[in-house]
């Protein structure tokens, strides 16, 4: 093999289940292949390297000191391609009950969709849900059969339910906001989520308030790392009410009094027209429109389909 040459991904396999094995033949047994085909991948291998990976011993096959180096980096690696790979086989998608639900929406998955996706499974008779977050602007090759999303653009075929109309809110633990109003907001410290960084300005210019007008207080990257903080009682933080709005019930948080404006942001859900599960795409974006409104997070507005 010459150094141009790419490394057998088949090769690497083998050896893998060599090592794993202690035996050629075992591992030709658990692979599918004839005993000669993994001889070849293993010397194919070691020409490649070039060096001695295994040591016959009678019918025992141990690694060499550079073999087990070798294993050892390569055998979780090689997992991992192979798993996902599997995974992500178009192909192979063909389970009637199973649906990858792609989000932008980390801190709205977390509060919302993920406690309450039990009961879209079992209203469509025990389907699986797989949720995968990600604030890339989806691709054509990505394998998925919902987005979830507020700011990423969908130019893929689709059909598209307006499930949010997003409503910022300024919440505190009820003791917290107890007696406090807006004015309250130059010596009380309004935590920051620097992955909205658009949120306290438009919350303070439909309000009226300058800068000067709020104490800033700590930094979080995201909703859900702030949530545990506001808890505690010692700030207050401007965040969407839908976020919110399942600790506001449980009497955890309460809203600071006249604080409520709305974003002007939208969040929406797309059923693509490629999905393998067209059908239970379309009926998990209903659904996800019905948790909207259950959650009294869409104030009056509808989700509709376009």
């Amino acid at each position: 093999m010459s150094d141009k040459e790419d490394l057998s991904l088949n090769a690497v396999r083998a050896f893998v289940q060599i090592a794993r094995e202690h035996s050629v033949t075992r591992a030709a047994e658990s692979l599918g292949i004839t005993q000669s085909s993994a001889s070849r991948h293993l010397a194919v291998l070691e020409e490649y390297l070039g060096a001695k990976l295994v040591e016959r011993r009678g019918r025992i096959t141990q690694l060499t000191d550079f073999g087990r180096l070798f294993a050892d980096a390569v055998s979780e690696p090689l997992e991992t391609i192979l798993f996902t790979a599997n995974r992500m086989r178009r192909g192979d998608r063909k389970e009637a009950n199973r649906l990858i639900v792609r989000t932008s929406l980390s801190t709205f998955s977390y509060t919302l969709l993920i406690p309450n996706i039990q009961n879209f499974s079992k209203e469509m008779g025990g389907v699986t849900v797989d949720i995968v977050s990600s604030l890339s602007a989806p691709a054509a090759t990505d394998n998925f059969d919902v987005l979830l999303t507020r700011d990423l653009a969908l130019t893929q075929a689709s059909d598209r339910w307006d499930i949010y109309d997003e409503q910022l809110v300024c919440v505190g633990t009820p003791k917290f906001v107890a007696r406090r109003s807006l004015a309250s907001l130059r010596t009380t410290p309004l935590i920051t989520v620097t992955s909205r960084p658009d949120i306290i300005p438009i919350w303070t210019r439909a309000l009226g308030l300058k800068t000067t007008d709020i104490l800033s207080g700590a930094r979080y990257d995201h909703h859900y790392l702030a949530l545990p903080a506001v808890a505690t009682g010692q700030s207050l933080l401007v965040t969407p009410q839908i976020l919110v709005a399942d600790l506001i019930a449980q009497g955890l948080l309460e809203i600071l009094p006249g604080s409520r404006v709305n974003s002007g942001k939208q969040y929406h859900a797309y059923a693509l027209d490629r999905s393998h599960n067209p059908d239970l795409a379309r009926a998990f974006c209903r659904w996800i429109t019905r948790l909207c409104r259950k959650a009294g997070a869409m104030d009056g507005t509808n989700g509709n389909a376009e």
